[in-house]
């Protein structure tokens, strides 16, 4: 049975152990979306990381030294990710997801931008939304397309020209067409 309190204790020390080894995260996937006002069911927390295979074999080995299980997933050529650790116990599920070598100015600038935590004093930051997006974007898919057109319609107070130009500066597209059906 999934235990959402020990899943997010799991996903503190997890990105405890990241940051202790170089590597920043920040909280992506379902419980970014919920930090967003858009909940969805989930029973993992996904951390972003900008990191290559060297390190992520790494990270695995320092999972393992501090008794998690953790696997790691090596991307392949048209693989959009830069590998993913599953983390995995009792608890449930954490994956460290790499867009390093593909896709890491997102998670950098997600690392510099608005400082947003799950809980006060919390390890784990929230990715901020045009980033989000952006990530969303990049993912592709009808239900990362659905996911933008709900956080954009439960957060409109939002600054559309702001994630425009996220957007535009990771060259990313289809984000004018989400736009349009959104407003429709």
């Amino acid at each position: 049975m999934f235990d959402p309190e020990a899943n997010l204790q799991a996903a503190e020390r997890v990105a405890r152990l990241l940051e202790r080894r170089g590597v920043p995260s920040v909280v992506i996937g379902a419980v970014a979306l919920a930090a967003y006002r858009y909940i969805r069911l989930t029973e993992d927390i996904d951390l972003g990381v900008d990191a290559d295979l060297p390190a992520m074999r790494m990270l695995v080995a320092a999972l393992r030294e501090e008794g998690f299980t953790a696997e790691l997933k090596e991307p392949d050529g048209d693989d959009p990710l830069g590998g993913v650790i599953d983390v995995s116990g009792p608890f449930g599920l954490v994956q460290v997801v790499s867009f390093g070598g593909r896709f890491p100015a997102a998670i950098r600038d997600a690392l510099t931008g608005d400082d947003i935590r799950v809980n006060p004093g919390s390890k784990l930051r929230i990715v901020p939304l045009p980033q989000l997006v952006a990530l969303k974007l990049y993912a592709g898919g009808s239900k990362s397309r659905a996911d933008i057109v709900e956080l954009l319609r439960r957060n409109p107070e939002v600054d559309l020209a702001a994630i425009r130009k996220v957007c535009r500066r990771y060259r990313l597209r289809g984000l004018d067409a989400i736009l349009r059906e959104l407003l429709a």
